[in-house]
Parts: structure tokens; C-alpha cells; sequence
């Protein structure tokens, strides 16, 4: 399938067959898509925590509107971020540009010494907004490459953070859930695997400016 068949294919699926489960080689494309997902900056404000344990899926699946797709799913993936995020983290950002790319101290500096002041200025709540908007960003990629690996998936909202915070202790990492992805492949008796996709008419989504 080119990519847009792939999109053409995907959908949020409602049932997984619970008794198929993902690959090595497809949960470690997954873990790369994921590191490669652009961010603000650079920064990658974000870590991914990967769920392959139906007890704890169980457990989940009380604390996200009792989606049955927490548990069926072959993997569980949840996308979090810093619950205090800190200018360090622009200091560990610049140590690794200097580690990859060998660039010299005159040239970060400037621009090390801006991110320092921006991150500064914010406050916790307007960071966390900020890097919650990269959570989504990552979604996205994730729920690209899934269709072209022909991976199903589910993205949630719907779940309580504190839970799963709790559960997977999170907290104790300095971290807090923000979106939740059900990934493993669709059920033979689901009802939504055959329903066409409905979506608005290009012409009613697109303004082009020429």
C-alpha cells in the first residue's frame, strides 16, 4: 500500500484480537518512530513507557472508561512528560548537540543561553501546556507509522493520569501520563473494521492561497 492507502486503512480500532501479538522488530520501530518524532527545539520533553503485561492492562483498563482495548491490545503504549520540567534539561540538550555534532562552545552558547532564558520565564503550568503539545505531536507519528506498518492502534484520551501514574509509578520517574495508544492488530468481529471512513469533502478542509 503508498501512504495514503495506509491512512485510508487505519482506523481507531474497537476490538483487537487479543490473541495476536506484535513483534520484536515491530514494537523496536515503534520505539524509533518515536525518538525521531520532531519536538519544540529539539528538547524531546517526553518518554514513552511500553506495556506488554495483561495484569497491569487489566488494572488500566478500570482507570479508562473501562476501554476493553487496554487489555486486549497486544502492547500498551503511554506518552508522558516531566511533571517539573527544569532548565537542566536545556544543559543535557546542549551536552548531547556537543557529544553528536562536536560544535563548538561560541556557537551554542547563544543560542543555549536564549532556550535558558525562554524556559525561565515560564511558568510550571505554561511548560506543562507546552510539552503536553509535544505528546501530540508524537501521537501523530506514531499513529502514521502504525498504518504504514500495518500496526492497529487506538488513541485515548480517556483515562485517568493519576492512576496510571500511580500504577506504573510514574511519579517516582518525575513523570505524568498525557495520552494512551492500544496497539496490536484489529479483531475479525469489529464492528468498525468494514465501516467506510467519513470525512469531510478536501475542498471543505483545505484553503489554499496561491
Amino acid at each position: 500500500m503508498n501512504t495514503i492507502e495506509s491512512l485510508q486503512w487505519r482506523y481507531a480500532v474497537k476490538k483487537f484480537d487479543k490473541n495476536k501479538t506484535l513483534s520484536a522488530k515491530q514494537i523496536d520501530i515503534l520505539k524509533v518512530a518515536f525518538n525521531l518524532t520532531p519536538t519544540s527545539y529539539g528538547l524531546q520533553p517526553l518518554k514513552l513507557v511500553v506495556v506488554q503485561n495483561k495484569t497491569i492492562q487489566e488494572e488500566l483498563v478500570l482507570h479508562s472508561m473501562n476501554q476493553p482495548q487496554v487489555v486486549e491490545a497486544s502492547h500498551l503504549l503511554i506518552i508522558c512528560i516531566p511533571k517539573t520540567y527544569e532548565t537542566k534539561e536545556i544543559e543535557n540538550y546542549f551536552n548531547l548537540v556537543q557529544k553528536v555534532r562536536q560544535t563548538p562552545d561560541e556557537i551554542i552558547n547563544p543560542f543555549k543561553e536564549f532556550l535558558t532564558a525562554q524556559l525561565a520565564n515560564k511558568t510550571q503550568e505554561e511548560l506543562t501546556i507546552w510539552n503536553k503539545n509535544q505528546a501530540y505531536i508524537a501521537l501523530g507519528n506514531l499513529l502514521t507509522v502504525c498504518a504504514i506498518e500495518k500496526i492497529d492502534a487506538c488513541p485515548m484520551e480517556g483515562f485517568i493520569p493519576e492512576k496510571y501514574d500511580e500504577i506504573l509509578k510514574l511519579n517516582e520517574q518525575n513523570l505524568t501520563s498525557v495520552l494512551v495508544l492500544p496497539v496490536g492488530f484489529r479483531a475479525e468481529d469489529d464492528y468498525m473494521k468494514d465501516l467506510k471512513k467519513v470525512r469531510k469533502n478536501i475542498d471543505d478542509s483545505i484553503i489554499e492561497i496561491n
